[in-house]
């Protein structure tokens, strides 16, 4: 069984990077094949400034490993080390219906928030369908909001199999039900497009800061207060042990504690859910050039494995002469 899945590295990761797609894939690297990859390419669609984008792989590739994918067990690596994947997403693209794309829901809603109209942003389910198929993956850990463009990937490799054979198995999804949307400072789905997130190893202070911001009703503190719908139940659900879960749940059910103790308890959650993991990212920054050397031995792997896979496409499809 091989599991494959990638994350943009635009950013540091946050609760709604672990909980939809990190912890899943940390389980997943202990029960098969695990090939996770840092979406370079797929981040130059996005707002980023010429420049960062070598330190933001860098940075993401930190947060994943201090998160707990172990790069002795999964095969971690830059996207663009690579490039092959560009020659398959254009064997695939030669295939895919623009109607397909034209009902991808992420497109429109990243152009609704301003984001130029590219061919990138507009064939990037393309490109993700050629990162899946690349690696011959079994199941792909994504969050809900992905879900659609796992559906792509197979409606686009069952149009190849159509034209040139047997050429790919379908890839299935692997999402956590316990995840669900996890949500934002601002109630909407956590997202670094949206400037809601609570980073992962953010600064204690600034983690604080940030969760004593959620926007929160004008229930008064006597009184319970609403529990489904609302954002620091959103969050709390996901953190520590069942009888802490509980014991906050009853916190907002039966009143008598205000929304800025809620945001205080609801910080110390946080906190403790990724001590250890904030003490394990310090201790790997400590000597980069192990990083540097389990990046190179990550892309070597992914590397060999795809030029496998892209001989098989070419002679199906008739340019390997």
């Amino acid at each position: 069984m091989r599991y494959l899945s990638g994350i943009q590295p635009t950013g540091r990761l946050h609760l709604g990077n672990y909980f939809g797609m990190i912890r899943s894939a940390v389980e997943m690297q202990n029960q098969g094949e695990a090939y996770y990859f840092l979406a370079d390419y797929h981040a130059l669609t996005g707002a980023s400034e010429p420049g960062q984008l070598p330190s933001l792989v860098q940075e993401t590739f930190l947060d994943l490993l201090a998160c707990g994918v172990d790069p002795t067990k999964a095969v971690v690596f830059r996207q663009s080390a690579v490039p092959e994947v560009h020659e398959l997403a254009w064997y695939l693209s030669t295939v895919t219906p623009m109607g397909l794309l034209e009902r991808c829901h992420s497109y429109k809603d990243k152009v609704n928030r301003g984001l130029a109209a590219s061919h990138g942003l507009f064939a990037y389910p393309v490109l993700m369908a050629a990162d899946i198929l690349m690696y011959d993956a079994d199941r792909v850990p994504v969050g809900q909001d992905q879900k659609q463009h796992l559906e792509v990937a197979r409606d686009i490799a069952g149009k190849f199999n159509e034209k040139y054979g047997q050429v790919w198995k379908l890839p299935e999804s692997v999402i956590r039900e316990d995840a669900g949307v996890v949500p934002g400072v601002d109630g909407q789905k956590m997202s670094k497009s949206y400037g809601n997130t609570l980073e992962i190893f953010a600064p204690e202070k600034d983690l604080r800061k940030k969760i004593m911001g959620i926007k929160t009703d004008s229930t008064p503190v006597e009184a319970p207060k609403a529990v489904e719908g609302s954002t620091l139940w959103g969050l709390a659900r996901l953190l520590g042990r069942e009888d802490e879960k509980a014991e906050y749940r009853g916190l907002l059910e039966k009143g008598g504690v205000g929304y800025g103790d809620l945001k205080k308890k609801l910080a110390d959650l946080v906190l403790q859910e990724f001590a250890g993991m904030r003490k394990r990212r310090e201790e790997l920054a400590a000597d980069p050039a192990q990083l540097a050397r389990w990046m190179a031995q990550g892309a070597e792997k992914a590397r060999g494995s795809a030029m496998g896979v892209l001989a098989r496409v070419r002679a199906a499809v008739g340019t390997n002469s």
